[in-house]
């Protein structure tokens, strides 16, 4: 199983940026996909969740609604839309597949990807 994060790089504030996780291993349609990140000395925190069809989708609050999931099945890809960056987006961005629809909680999540960097300058 391998989950594949891709579309991270440098970028201004207020820039947009769309990350890519492609799966080989299984098959993403049975999984609810979910978006975590992490920056050096803090913990991996949760960003987004896709259910398995994509109806539903969740995101903590402090982001403001500047993010979007969104997945294609037949693809085997999911999709993390990021709008409006701020500095503090700058970290290693996670895709994971869960067999929960809506995991926000790292511990449900049994496959990560290695993480795409994402940089956002001032």
């Amino acid at each position: 199983v391998q989950l594949q994060a891709s579309g991270g790089g440098l970028v201004q504030a207020g820039d947009s940026l769309t990350l890519s996780c492609a799966a080989s291993g299984i098959t993403l349609s049975y999984y609810g996909m979910g978006w975590f990140r992490q920056t050096p000395g803090k913990e991996r925190e949760f960003v987004a969740v896709i259910s398995q069809n994509g109806d539903v989708t969740q995101y903590p609050e402090f982001l403001e609604g500047r993010f979007t999931a969104s997945r294609d099945n037949a693809k085997n890809t999911v999709y993390l839309l990021m709008n409006d960056l701020e500095p503090e987006d700058t970290a290693l961005y996670y895709c994971a597949a869960s067999r929960y629809s809506k995991a926000t909680v790292r511990d449900l999540y049994e496959y990560w990807g290695q993480g795409t960097k994402v940089t956002v300058s001032s």
